[in-house]
């Protein structure tokens, strides 16, 4: 888990993955936090890749550090505590003009049960199971 957490903070953007419907929706994120040993990110409730979430709540993500990527597969569980909301806002201040610990919007999703890869052109593949 913590390889994981490294190499999505070390990347600073990763690719989000939903669906919606019957169509895939992929747009960038930026937050990633390690909250009680689990994955977590964060979202706004208004936003529709909350919909997706709540109605489907398989994800992927996929990340790129320039030599090797990282591909997540999980199911985000909703972290509905405000210490949570206020951690991820701890470690993403920038966000803090738009989002509070507390406001109605402000989401914290955790992944359980997920595997990850660490996939190169060069080296073996790195199997995660979480």
């Amino acid at each position: 888990m913590q390889r994981i957490y490294d190499y999505l903070k070390k990347c600073k953007t990763y690719y989000l993955a939903t669906i919606d419907g019957d169509q895939p929706r992929v747009r960038p994120f930026g937050t990633i936090e390690m909250i009680d040993g689990k994955l977590c990110f964060q979202t706004g409730k208004s936003k529709p890749v909350s919909a997706q979430i709540h109605a489907n709540p398989k994800i992927e993500i996929c990340a790129f550090d320039g030599g090797t990527w990282l591909r997540v597969s999980a199911i985000a569980v909703e972290d509905p505590r405000i210490e949570s909301q206020e951690k991820m806002l701890e470690a993403y201040p920038e966000l803090k003009n738009m989002y509070r610990a507390g406001d109605g919007n402000t989401e914290i999703f955790k992944l359980v049960s997920g595997s990850a890869v660490i996939s190169s052109f060069s080296d073996s593949p790195v199997f995660v199971e979480f």
